[in-house]
């Protein structure tokens, strides 16, 4: 098992490799082993967090296994999936039949190709795929259908926002950042409370990005610097006029920043190329696959590998927990969450934007 190894990284050279040597020493213990406990978990996204619906949809067509992984979008379980186990929550596949056979667990409703707004970029004219306000309208329904609300004491992710920049030909991040406000906004209207929301990876750093050139990946980050900025911002903004919300942020980009530039500490030997190459969606059955690929960040120029997943899950729990501890005092509680990266740190940077050239691939 790589799971007590991967969250010493996480923990190592991620987090606490951003405190000061005196605050390590206050941390009180329960930031990093909290008593986590959520009744549920609801997923809305795209293919980071897709178990298999689009597979479903497509009747086991796409993503093509191998060498993807029964249906994940990746070579092995994504991170969801970690986080759900260490919750001890099993979410079921929205295209398993929700509402009707009533999941104890939740209910995954992500993507593949999903965008923040009502589009799928992997749409077919016989076979419409949602966005993710699409797949808060199912959970409406399912809602309405079966006369409740949603379960205030289940967690909430919603983490999208890729497709736009990359497929949906999005050159600014007021529309993205908008549309995942309005996410947010509709499922505390249905009742959530708790939500976990990531940020995204700078996605020019991504194999595609790097692969189109320096203007493209250079304008590709400055787009997630700006979605990041105006999400953080909004995180901000709905915790101080929504009563009652918990917003849990988790920097993503922090981590794959810190994964790229120090690639032994977290177990890569490459972080810049795909695992998977010469493959062509939807099928081919001439490809490459690396000899290593829990040494790769990357599985194919899009998607993390499951060692990369690991490492976001790790850091998504870490959040979790941190956002969870009892304050001990006030003083020491701000010490603590504004030094933890894996909480709210979202980098902060000069908002720019870019015109992006779209790839043909799905997200």
């Amino acid at each position: 098992m790589l799971s007590t190894q991967v969250f010493s990284r996480v923990r190592s050279a991620f987090v606490l490799s951003a405190l000061p040597v005196t605050l390590i020493a206050v941390l009180p213990t329960q930031a990093l082993a909290a008593n986590l406990k959520f009744d549920e978990l609801y997923v809305f996204g795209d293919s980071l967090s897709d178990p298999g619906n689009v597979r479903d949809k497509t009747l086991g067509f796409f993503p093509q296994s191998p060498p993807y992984y029964q249906g994940r979008f990746s070579n092995g379980p994504i991170w969801v999936e970690e986080l759900g186990n260490k919750l001890g929550l099993t979410p079921t596949r929205y295209t398993q039949g929700f509402p009707g056979n009533s999941p104890s667990d939740g209910v995954n409703f992500a993507f593949g190709g999903a965008t923040t707004g009502s589009n799928n970029v992997a749409n077919l004219p016989f076979l419409p795929l949602p966005g993710l306000q699409t797949e808060i309208d199912y959970f409406k329904n399912g809602l309405a259908t079966s006369g409740k609300s949603a379960n205030p004491d289940a967690l909430y992710v919603v983490w999208a926002g890729g497709n736009d920049y990359l497929l949906g030909g999005a050159t600014n991040p007021t529309q993205p950042v908008v549309n995942l406000a309005t996410a947010l906004t509709s499922l505390f209207s249905l009742g959530a409370r708790n939500f976990l929301v990531p940020n995204l990876p700078d996605l020019g750093n991504t194999p595609v990005g790097l692969s189109r050139g320096s203007d493209v990946s250079n304008g590709l980050n400055q787009l997630s610097v700006g979605h990041n900025a105006g999400l953080a911002q909004t995180v901000n903004n709905l915790s101080q006029s929504l009563t009652g919300i918990n917003l849990i942020s988790v920097d993503v980009n922090s981590l794959f920043d810190s994964a790229i530039a120090n690639p032994s500490q977290y177990g890569f030997t490459n972080v810049t190329q795909p695992c998977l190459t010469n493959f062509q969606n939807p099928v081919d059955f001439i490809y490459n696959v690396c000899d290593r690929p829990n040494e790769y960040l990357f599985w194919d120029e899009f998607h993390p590998t499951t060692a990369g997943h690991k490492l976001v899950a790790e850091t998504a729990y870490l959040a979790l927990n941190s956002k969870s501890v009892p304050e001990p005092t006030a003083g020491l509680a701000i010490l603590a969450f504004g030094a933890l990266g894996a909480v709210s740190g979202f980098k902060q940077k000069r908002q720019k934007t870019s015109p992006v050239k779209s790839h043909a691939k799905l997200y």
